[in-house]
C-alpha cells in the first residue's frame, strides 16, 4: 500500500475513532524479553504514523525484563533508529481503555525495509512460506492469568474451577467479557484455573500473525478491565513461588484445499499423512520451540512434572503432561475441531516469535512422509525412569543450546534476530544465577 494510501486510510479510521472519543492510538510490538513495548500517537497524526511510521530504537531487541539491557552481535546500543508502521487491518477501538486505540506495529528500517530483528515480520514471512507450500495454518492462544492484589493475594477464593469463583467475580468477568465482545474478540470459553487466583479465556482460531494480535490485545484488554476493579493481574509464568504457574499454550491445526489435516485421515486417531509428518516435526523440534515459548528463568520453576505443564518431549492424545497434545474433539466434530495443543508456552513467550517458528516448522515440513512414534497415554513421570520420555531442556542455557542446534529455527530466524533473542535470555538467566525461586517469582510477577 502507498504511502498516501495508507495515509488516507488512517485518516478515515482516525476520524471515524475520534467521533467515538477517541484521541491517542496505541502502536505495539513484543520484545524479545516478551515485554509489550508501545509508542503513542494523538489520533489527530495517526494518518501521517501510517504514512511515514513512528520512530523507535532497535535498542528494545536487547531490553530485559527488568528494562536493563544487554547487546548483540548484530543489534544493541544507541546508535539507529527504526519505524514503527501500524498494522491499519488490526486497528481497534478499546473498550476498556476510553479515548484510546491501538494498532499491531511492524518495524521497518528508515529506507523502508523491514527490520531483521521484527517479530511480527518473521511470524508473517514463516507463515507464508507454509502457505505456499499448501499449507494453511489456524492458531489461538489460551490465556490465563492471576488476579490479584498488590501483595500477591487472590481476588477470589473459592476452589480450583468452583462455580464460586465465578460468582466472586461475576461483574468483573462480565466487563471484560463485555469489552472482548466490542473487540470483535471471539471468545470460546472462560473459567477458574487450578491456582489460587487464576483464571482462563480461550478465543477464537485465527491465521498466526492474527492469532499474535489477538493475544497480545486479550491481554492488555484484561489488564485494563482488572485495573479498573482496582485489581493487579500477572501473566507471569509462575507468580507466587511454589505454585502452579500461568501458561499460555497454543492451538494450531493444519489445512490443505480446505481439508483438516488433523482429522479424516488412516494415521493414529484419524491424523493424514501430511498431518502426521507435521506433528513428527514438532515434536523432534521440542527442545528448540520450548527455548521460544517457555523462554524465562521463571518458565523453568514451571516446566516440573505433575504440574500439567508439560516438561517431557512427546505426543499424547488428549495427554496434559505431554508437551504436544493431540485434540481430536468430539464424534462428529472432529473434521473442523481437530487441533494439536503446544503445551510448553507461558506468558513470558513473545507470541509473534512462537507463532513464527511453529509456522516454520510446519512449512519444513510439508510435503515430506513421517510417522510419529506411539504417543504416551499415561502420566511420563509415572513410567519407569527407562522408558520415560526425555525431559525438555531444564535451563535457560540449555534451551538456548537447543535452539541454536536445530537445523531449521536458526536459519528460519536469521542470525540478527536469532543473536539478539539469545542474548537477552542469557543475560536473564545470568541475572537470576544465584537467585531463590522465590526472588525469580517476585521479579517478573508484575513485569508480565
Amino acid at each position: 500500500m502507498e504511502r498516501e494510501e495508507r495515509s488516507a486510510r488512517a485518516r478515515q479510521l482516525a476520524d471515524e475513532s475520534a467521533a467515538r472519543g477517541v484521541r491517542a492510538v496505541a502502536l505495539t510490538f513484543v520484545d524479545n524479553a516478551g515485554v509489550t513495548r508501545v509508542k503513542t500517537v494523538p489520533v489527530g497524526r495517526f494518518g501521517h504514523a501510517a504514512a511515514w511510521g513512528v520512530g523507535m530504537s532497535p535498542v528494545f531487541d536487547v531490553f530485559l525484563l527488568d528494562d536493563s539491557i544487554t547487546t548483540s552481535r548484530h543489534i544493541g546500543g544507541p546508535v539507529g533508529d527504526l519505524r514503527l508502521y501500524p498494522d491499519l487491518d488490526r486497528f481497534t477501538v478499546l473498550a476498556a481503555q476510553p479515548g484510546w486505540a491501538w494498532a499491531p506495529a511492524d518495524r521497518l528500517t528508515q529506507e523502508g525495509e523491514p527490520h531483521a530483528g521484527c517479530q511480527r515480520t518473521f511470524a508473517r514471512t514463516a507463515a507464508e512460506r507454509a502457505r505456499r507450500r499448501g499449507v494453511d495454518l489456524r492458531m489461538a492462544f489460551e490465556v490465563e492469568w492471576f488476579v490479584g492484589t498488590d501483595d500477591a493475594a487472590p481476588a477470589c477464593h473459592g476452589p480450583a474451577y468452583g462455580m464460586t469463583r465465578v460468582v466472586e467475580l461475576s461483574s468483573y468477568v462480565d466487563s471484560l467479557l463485555a469489552a472482548l465482545d466490542a473487540q470483535d474478540v471471539p471468545v470460546e470459553q472462560f473459567h477458574p484455573e487450578y491456582a489460587p487466583g487464576q483464571l482462563e479465556i480461550s478465543v477464537g482460531a485465527d491465521d498466526p500473525v492474527a492469532a499474535a494480535d489477538r493475544q497480545v490485545l486479550v491481554r492488555q484488554t484484561i489488564r485494563a478491565v482488572s485495573q479498573s476493579f482496582g485489581h493487579r493481574v500477572s501473566f507471569a509464568p509462575v507468580v507466587v513461588a511454589g505454585q502452579v504457574g500461568n501458561g499460555q499454550h497454543l492451538h494450531l491445526s493444519a489445512w490443505s484445499h480446505g481439508r483438516n489435516l488433523f482429522s479424516g485421515g488412516d494415521g493414529p486417531h484419524g491424523l493424514t499423512t501430511q498431518g502426521e509428518t507435521i506433528l513428527a516435526h514438532l515434536l523432534d523440534r521440542l527442545p528448540a520451540l520450548a527455548a521460544i515459548g517457555a523462554p524465562s528463568v521463571a518458565s523453568h520453576l514451571r516446566l516440573v512434572p505433575q504440574h500439567w505443564a508439560a516438561p517431557y518431549q512427546c505426543w499424547g492424545h488428549e495427554n496434559r503432561e505431554a508437551a504436544l497434545r493431540l485434540v481430536t474433539g468430539s464424534l462428529g466434530e472432529r473434521d473442523t475441531a481437530a487441533n494439536a495443543e503446544l503445551k510448553c508456552c507461558d506468558g513470558a513467550a513473545n507470541p509473534y516469535l512462537l507463532v513464527g517458528a511453529v509456522a516454520a516448522v510446519v512449512a519444513g515440513a510439508a510435503g515430506g512422509d513421517r510417522r510419529l512414534p506411539p504417543g504416551i497415554d499415561v502420566d511420563p513421570a509415572q513410567l519407569p525412569e527407562a522408558g520415560r520420555p526425555p525431559r525438555l531442556p531444564g535451563g535457560v542455557d540449555e534451551a538456548v543450546e537447543a535452539l541454536r542446534r536445530d537445523d531449521l529455527l536458526p536459519a528460519a530466524l536469521g542470525e540478527p534476530l536469532l543473536e539478539a533473542f539469545c542474548a537477552v535470555r542469557r543475560a536473564e538467566a545470568e541475572l537470576f544465577r544465584t537467585a531463590d525461586p522465590a526472588a525469580i517469582a517476585e521479579a517478573g510477577r508484575w513485569r508480565y
